[in-house]
């Protein structure tokens, strides 16, 4: 069978701070820089979902880009966008909102919508020039 990888494309906007509770304000200075800003900082935040499988001989579809768009909404968008990750997310009460975690997060919420036999992929660009890949 024949493998086709699908994307899509999303975008959110979300404030975070890197913190570590263990440390101290100068430790966390240290490690995550202005990103550690007791007030915050925002983030552009760009994803990319990639779903590959064998094309479905019935639609001739891998997944159904309508359908995938509307899981991104359901369960990324409408949860991440405008929203501060540490204090408006359950997601992120006890977990650093860190690239690659936020990766980690998307691809558990969206896991469970999507077909076993499709791999799923998560890209997100925290940047233009910085990005994470999950899995790996």
């Amino acid at each position: 069978m024949n493998k086709v990888s699908v994307y899509r494309k999303e975008h959110f906007n979300a404030a975070h701070r890197l913190y570590n509770t263990d440390w101290d304000v100068e430790a966390n200075k240290k490690i995550f820089g202005k990103c550690a800003n007791e007030n915050y900082h925002g983030h552009n935040y760009e994803l990319i979902i990639k779903v590959t499988g064998a094309i479905d001989q019935k639609t001739g579809f891998v997944i159904d880009v309508k359908e995938l768009s509307d899981l991104a909404n359901e369960f990324v968008i409408k949860k991440f966008d405008h929203k501060n990750l540490n204090l408006d997310t359950q997601e992120f009460k006890n977990l650093n909102p860190t690239a690659e975690n936020i990766a980690v997060v998307i691809y558990n919420l969206l896991r469970p919508h999507i077909k076993a036999e499709l791999e799923l992929r998560i890209t997100l660009f925290e940047t233009d020039r910085n990005y994470v890949k999950y899995p790996a």
